[in-house]
């Protein structure tokens, strides 16, 4: 059964969502502060997390991060009043992998939650398992990046976004392309995900200078590798 870890302070909300998606077939734990919310993460397994973002003692950001820290790759939806592009851009780049503003219909609540799992939990056998990308290795499967004995652990999506550029390496892979093999769309929301992840990744590689990824804008990115 899928377990969802679900933190609102609203009362009412709390009740009716809980009610709802346990009715949908899930097992919702559901907590009203952000400190409980990442003691229960740390100490219980959950297949996907629904933070509000106005949370007492703990902000939804604040505890994306703490989520973060513990496992890279759990979905995370923040639940929230905000509307602004910034609050959501923000939201993005604390770990959310979709972001939802009050007031919604539970039913479209359901097909995100529906949406996101059917992509993280339906992977496809990737063609390439390890590569060499300059000083680096890159293991698809473990989704690690290793340079000079280091090991960094990535996250799904940034894992799956250099497994995409690696396959047409020095060749420009269209926004759209990336947008709806990773994202499953290719939204204004998704796509300035999709730049965060980008300046992640750029940071990831900075220790080898024959790497870099080229943005045209507007069309897409390229990895680029100088191997001479």
């Amino acid at each position: 059964m899928t377990r969802i870890l679900f933190v609102e302070d609203d009362a009412n909300l709390g009740v009716l969502l809980k009610e709802n998606l346990d009715n949908k077939g899930f097992e919702t734990v559901w907590l009203r502060n952000g400190k409980d919310g990442i003691d229960a993460f740390k100490q219980q397994q959950f297949n996907l997390c629904i933070l509000d973002v106005m949370l007492p003692v703990k902000d939804g950001f604040t505890l994306s991060k703490e989520i973060r820290a513990v496992d890279n790759d759990v979905p995370i939806i923040f639940l929230t009043a905000r509307s602004m592009h910034e609050d959501k851009i923000h939201g993005f780049e604390n770990g959310a992998d979709d972001y939802i503003t009050k007031p919604f219909s539970t039913q479209e609540l359901y097909l995100r939650i529906h949406a996101i799992l059917r992509r993280t939990q339906n992977k496809t056998v990737p063609v390439i398992k390890s590569v060499q990308i300059g000083e680096y290795l890159f293991d698809y499967i473990k989704m690690t990046l290793t340079i000079d004995d280091v090991t960094k652990r990535l996250s799904s999506k940034e894992a799956d976004l250099i497994h995409i550029l690696v396959q047409n390496r020095n060749e420009l892979v269209p926004r759209s392309v990336i947008l709806n093999k990773i994202w499953g769309n290719d939204d204004y929301f998704s796509a300035k995900s999709m730049d965060v992840y980008i300046s992640k990744i750029r940071r990831l590689l900075k220790e080898d200078e024959d790497i870099g990824i080229l943005n045209a804008y507007g069309s897409g990115y390229k990895l680029i590798v100088n191997e001479d």
